[in-house]
């Protein structure tokens, strides 16, 4: 991807949660199922990405994202299928890269990874690893991966894997490199090694003003040019949280109950308090955080944080807490047909330059 081109897409962690208006918890084979149809409609009505991301928790089926990805490819013919996020730091680098090569193959080329830290800590303990070790853990497994990805046979040792001696890895990925994303959320120290690292960056952006996020996308600029990247081919994605209805209120009030369930429960775990609807009222108007609301007042939003970021990617996660079905699919397809060409063609022509009079 070249950073002329704007990308739009959905994300998920295939939620399982009661419906809050209902109370029923629907089955996960039907969970799963809705999650097919949903990207199959997301490919068909022209959105660039759907990412899944991975979690070890009971309100989620997303444990294992290549798994469930290898079978959206098999349903779909176009859309990039990325992980949002592969937690690296408790998982096994050769694995990863073996899963997301088998789907990059399954899917003709479309795979990609997007390495983060987690936002939850289910995984360290689940997979032994100590949360003392959280950043030096990324740090030296996003090193193997990428050692991995430049080369089949590999010699490596580091603190938390055995070590590899001249081994190949297989089966290798379609597209040469693999994508490999960095996903951070606000820390500086992960934007700067991203930019240094030469790697595209998905910045998570689901609360306050998006002015402030602008420093860390500079930081993550100027990283890279230090390190002597081509800013040209490195591209930002920005993901955050949102729906779409034909209708801005009933945007709002289909989206607001379970949005509010979640944060709340999430919120109460962290030790800060839930959300407000004056606060969440609040977060969907153009400077906040939320892309909550008609076609045109999405597409507006994302291109003022454009205006700001001047970034290559937009992906919404439509479905914090439990919708309904019928529900979702409307918004995916508002998002394709009405949404992403508004974003596109105005992109396009903030990046193309303007025509020189003639003399």
């Amino acid at each position: 991807m070249t950073t002329d081109q704007f990308e739009i897409g959905v994300y998920s962690f295939a939620e399982l949660t009661p419906d809050p208006a209902t109370g029923v918890t629907i089955s996960p084979v039907e969970r799963i199922q809705n999650l097919i149809e949903s990207v199959e409609l997301a490919d068909q009505v022209g959105l660039d990405v759907f990412g899944l991301g991975e979690h070890h928790r009971h309100e989620f089926l997303s444990s294992a994202p290549a798994v469930i990805l290898g079978a959206i490819a098999a349903r779909t013919k176009q859309i990039r299928l990325s992980s949002a996020v592969t937690v690296l730091s408790s998982d096994d680098p050769v694995r990863v890269f073996q899963d997301f090569a088998a789907l990059d193959l399954v899917s003709n080329g479309r795979a990609e990874i997007m390495a983060g830290r987690g936002s939850f800590i289910e995984s360290f303990p689940l997979f032994g690893y100590d949360l003392h070790d959280y950043d030096d853990l990324f740090s030296e497994k996003l090193a193997l991966l990428l050692k991995i990805r430049a080369s089949e046979r590999v010699t490596w040792s580091g603190r938390f894997r055995a070590p590899i001696h001249d081994l190949g890895i297989y089966p290798r990925a379609l597209q040469q490199p693999l994508p490999v994303w960095v996903a951070v959320g606000g820390t500086p120290a992960s934007v700067v090694r991203a930019g240094t690292l030469g790697l595209p960056m998905a910045l998570a952006i689901i609360g306050g003003m998006p002015e402030r996020f602008k420093p860390l996308i500079d930081l993550f600029r100027d990283a890279a040019r230090d390190a002597g990247h081509d800013l040209s081919t490195l591209s930002v994605g920005i993901n955050s949280h949102g729906f779409l209805s034909d209708d801005s209120a009933q945007a709002a009030g289909d989206y607001w109950p379970s949005y509010a369930a979640m944060m709340t429960k999430i919120g109460r775990e962290r030790g800060w308090s839930g959300i407000t609807r004056a606060q969440f009222e609040a977060a969907r108007q153009l400077r906040g955080s939320e892309f909550v609301g008609n076609p045109e007042e999405v597409a507006e939003k994302i291109l003022f944080q454009h205006s700001i970021f001047n970034h290559q990617r937009f992906l919404i996660q439509l479905s914090v807490g439990t919708l309904p079905h019928a529900k979702m699919m409307r918004a995916i397809e508002l998002l394709g047909t009405r949404v992403a060409p508004l974003v596109r063609a105005e992109v396009a022509r903030r990046v193309t330059p303007a025509a020189q009079p003639v003399a």
